[in-house]
């Protein structure tokens, strides 16, 4: 791959991973109590589950990792494989970027079963990077659903997508609702730093 091949940085929680529909069912065990009463309107910290009373997010997240297998098992987002095969066999060169390692003492379990998913559902990738900079590392457009991240991203002047959920629905654009949208912001962001034009993503600088 040319080191001048237009980059990609890609989010996995909520964006090709389904980490909200996989954490409902393990929050639901870890509750005791039906998935169904469980809304799937949820902000970023799951607090509509009531799970503080049950020790917290950071609590939840450590049972779903160490015992039942959060990253290895999850289900891919609809189409989300497929479109980064499709992505990568145009000459985009995909970037993983996840903060998967933000708690301690498990981080191998966390690169593991990262890796493991990865190429059970055979997603192409140039590069996995475990960090929360995510502008640290550089790529021409990003996509993340974390407000958080968005926000930091576009402040550094990131060229950066919204992948729409319950958690990101006051972010302004772009963003995409599905994988086929996501197919086209890229193709139009890589047309952009191609041809040196300004368009959907405006003025901002391309990092990396």
């Amino acid at each position: 791959m040319n080191e001048n091949s237009f980059v990609f940085g890609v989010d996995l929680d909520g964006v090709v991973g389904d980490f909200y529909g996989a954490m409902r069912n393990i929050a639901a065990e870890w509750l005791g109590r039906p998935a169904e009463t469980l809304t799937r309107d949820v902000g970023f910290g799951l607090a509509e589950w009531g799970i503080d009373e049950f020790g917290g997010y950071d609590r939840l997240h450590r049972f779903a990792v160490t015992q039942r297998n959060l990253f290895r098992d999850m289900e891919p987002v609809q189409e989300a494989p497929a479109t980064l095969r499709k992505l990568s066999g145009r000459g985009i060169r995909i970037r993983i970027i996840t903060h998967r390692l933000f708690l301690k003492y498990f981080h191998r379990e966390s690169v593991t079963q990262t890796v493991e998913w990865l190429d059970n559902y055979d997603i192409p990738y140039w590069d996995l990077c475990f960090m929360n900079d995510k502008d640290a590392v550089g790529a021409h457009v990003y996509i993340d659903d974390s407000p958080a991240n968005v926000i930091s991203l576009r402040e550094h002047g990131c060229r950066t997508i919204v992948f729409t959920n319950s958690t990101n629905r006051d972010l302004p654009g772009p963003r995409a609702g599905d994988w086929r949208e996501v197919e086209q912001l890229v193709m139009e962001a890589r047309e952009e730093w191609t041809t040196g034009t300004l368009g959907l993503f405006g003025a901002a600088g391309y990092s990396g």
